[in-house]
């Protein structure tokens, strides 16, 4: 299952829920697929799904894997998709635990429509967030992993503030091997200067003390 418009996925045991919500979302012109339970929701998603502006209207208590069950389950696909929890007053303890764990926004029953349209597009607009994040934090690691090991220590060294000279002592290559790895770095990376190599190298978690 994929789709290329904005997308709301509702995860409800409760038929009376999923069609009153789908009802309530799709007079807005929003698309919207349902599910019955997670395991449904799970065994339907293609992974572009996760890279498409789209949000889960999640139940927290159903029959089988809960709420928080699927969530993590997301988490653990690395999947970008923000959740609007469905809660009672007596889920309150299991919602602090799903904030904790990154939930977008909750829902308590009863809610009104106004809420409801509120909450979807706040969480389209998070969703658009995360994808651009997502694609930046990609290209990033692509433009790092181009790197040979040797420049990789050479980029190290060179955030850490050596000079090319100390560079190619700590390494035993000459000072103009240092010279030609840098400006493979530079041009590899895209970086305009040494500040913007460090950021890039912060953005990529390169670990600075190798």
């Amino acid at each position: 299952m994929t789709s290329q418009q904005p997308t709301v996925f509702i995860v409800d045991d409760e038929p009376a829920i999923r069609d009153s919500l789908t009802l309530l979302i799709t007079q807005e012109g929003i698309q919207v697929h349902t599910f019955e339970n997670a395991e449904s929701f799970l065994s339907s998603m293609h992974p572009l799904n996760c890279q498409l502006k789209s949000c889960i209207i999640l139940d927290v208590r159903m029959p089988g894997e809960s709420g928080i069950q699927l969530q993590e389950a997301l988490i653990d696909r690395n999947c970008l998709i923000p959740i609007i929890f469905l809660t009672g007053y007596g889920d309150i303890p299991t919602s602090v635990k799903a904030i904790k764990s990154g939930a977008f926004d909750f829902l308590t029953k009863p809610f009104t429509r106004a809420k409801l349209l509120t909450c979807i597009q706040a969480a389209f607009l998070e969703s658009e967030k995360r994808i651009e994040a997502n694609k930046h934090n990609q290209d990033i690691l692509t433009r790092l992993s181009a790197l040979t090991k040797r420049e990789h220590e050479v980029m190290v060294l060179a955030i850490q503030g050596c000079h090319n000279k100390e560079i190619a002592s700590r390494l035993g290559i000459s000072h103009r091997t240092v010279e030609i790895h840098r400006s493979n770095i530079m041009h590899k990376t895209g970086a305009l200067n040494l500040l913007d190599l460090a950021r890039i190298a912060y953005e990529g978690k390169l670990d600075n003390s190798s």
